[in-house]
């Protein structure tokens, strides 16, 4: 992950190091010297076109040069002329700092109401929806929480037929309608029947064609105000980059989400999804999907994505909701 993004930049402090220390620093007092304002001006540069490159939004890319800059600035060179741990250690820090902003804790929101806690799932189509509900509801089966699963997305067959083989495999509890039902009709069932028989969380499937599709969007109003979901989600795939985000940002606009899901996150070379998400709809990232099996999947926090993107060892996962 970055890493070559990390090339690229750090190839700026490898073109430095074949000059003279003097050439790319100058002497801040008697206690050392400093980067010079244009050779921090090509590192910052480079950095900034990478991160596009690595599709992370602009003003993302922007604001991660500016605390780079800030990091970096004034930064005292030893006699060893270590560039390039500086840039890192910059990077890493802004990298941190903007994931860092934002989180999202499962227990909290379950604390703050009684059951059952009802969770609506958006996203398009091929993003992970179902495969995300279905490992969500094995890790809260796995904390002694009950689930229902609500099969929303009654326009493919194969949707409901998916959300219930994964029903059958976690033993737990699904409501579905025929294909072509009213998707509300099914979502408000779900809740309903977790009412009735006291369960705990209620995890709401829905269509997903393209995020543009107006219909679509009045769809996922009208599930909302039927079952008024405490949490929405929107599920995203880490390798659709600037796109994910629009996606993101459309939902957002819509119906209004509260956490994101990035799945297929094992399979993202470049990392800029999670970053630029997070920015630019001002949530944070809840949890990340990897893999087929139900235990690949994570609540996500910035240390370990940090660590994931400079392929250093992974911090421990959490294992709380």
């Amino acid at each position: 992950m970055f890493k070559a993004l990390r090339d690229k930049l750090l190839s700026v402090s490898d073109q430095a190091k074949v000059k003279s220390i003097e050439d790319v620093s100058e002497v801040v007092d008697e206690s050392g010297r400093r980067l010079k304002d244009k050779v921090l001006d090509d590192i910052l540069g480079e950095l900034e076109l990478g991160l596009v490159e690595a599709d992370v939004a602009l003003p993302v890319a922007e604001e991660l040069t500016k605390i780079i800059r800030n990091e970096l600035t004034g930064k005292k060179i030893d006699k060893n002329f270590q560039i390039e741990e500086a840039v890192r250690l910059a990077f890493k820090a802004a990298v941190k700092e903007v994931l860092s902003g934002n989180t999202f804790n499962l227990t909290d929101r379950m604390k703050s109401k009684p059951p059952p806690l009802v969770i609506m799932f958006v996203g398009i189509n091929g993003g992970g929806k179902t495969t995300a509900i279905a490992k969500l509801a094995s890790r809260l089966q796995k904390h002694r929480f009950t689930c229902v699963l609500a099969a929303g997305d009654t326009f493919r067959a194969g949707a409901i037929e998916q959300l219930t083989i994964h029903s059958e495999k976690l033993g737990c509890k699904i409501i579905k309608h025929q294909e072509g039902s009213d998707p509300a009709a099914v979502a408000f069932d779900a809740v309903e029947h977790a009412k009735a028989r006291k369960k705990d969380i209620v995890l709401i499937d829905t269509a997903g064609r393209m995020q543009t599709n107006t219909n679509l969007m009045d769809e996922m109003k009208k599930i909302k105000r039927v079952a008024k979901p405490d949490i929405v989600f929107f599920v995203g795939d880490a390798l659709a980059g600037s796109d994910a985000v629009q996606q993101a940002k459309k939902f957002n606009d819509a119906i209004g989400i509260d956490g994101v899901i990035l799945t297929k996150i094992d399979a993202d070379a470049k990392g800029g999804a999670a970053l630029s998400i997070t920015k630019t709809i001002g949530k944070p990232i809840a949890y990340v999907s990897f893999g087929q099996e139900y235990d690949q999947f994570r609540r996500f926090d910035a240390d370990w994505m940090v660590d994931r993107l400079f392929d250093e060892p992974r911090s421990k996962a959490p294992q709380d909701l």
